[in-house]
C-alpha cells in the first residue's frame, strides 16, 4: 500500500497509472518523473520497495505543485478571473462553458439536466 504525496494508491495498477490517482499527475508527468528516477514503468504498485517509495515522495515534493497546493491554485485563479469581470470568469460563475463550446445542443455537463419547457405533455381529454 503505497502513499504517495498522502495519497493512497491502487495496488493492482502499473505504477504509471496509480500515480495518476495523485491529483496533478498526468500519464505523461508520471512516465517522466519514473524514467528520471530510473523505476520500471511496468513495475505494480505493490511491488515497489520502500527505498522507490521514498524516491517517488521526495522528488514529486521537491519537484512539483499537487493535490492541495494545486487545487487552492487553481481555485485562485478562477476567483481572479471573477473578479475581474473578465468573460472566462462570468462563464464560471454562470456555469456555463467556458472555452468556447456551443450550447445550443450539448452542454450538458456543465448546464445540469435539461429542465422540460412547458406544452411538452399532452393536455388530458376533460369531460364538458
Amino acid at each position: 500500500m503505497a502513499r504517495i504525496a498522502n495519497i493512497t494508491l491502487p495496488n493492482d495498477k502499473q505504477i504509471y497509472i496509480g500515480l495518476t490517482a495523485v491529483y496533478g499527475i498526468g500519464i505523461n508527468t508520471a512516465k517522466k518523473i519514473l524514467n528520471e528516477l530510473k523505476i520500471d514503468t511496468a513495475k505494480r504498485v505493490k511491488d515497489l520497495t520502500a527505498a522507490e517509495e521514498q524516491k517517488l515522495n521526495e522528488y514529486i515534493a521537491a519537484h512539483m505543485t499537487v493535490e492541495g497546493n494545486l487545487q487552492r491554485i487553481v481555485q485562485g485563479n478562477i476567483k481572479r478571473l471573477k473578479d475581474v469581470n473578465a468573460y472566462r470568469g462570468l462563464r464560471h460563475k454562470s456555469g456555463l462553458p467556458v472555452r468556447g463550446q456551443r450550447t445550443r445542443t450539448n452542454a450538458r455537463t456543465r448546464k445540469g439536466r435539461a429542465i422540460a419547457v412547458g406544452g411538452a405533455q399532452p393536455k388530458a381529454a376533460s369531460k364538458t
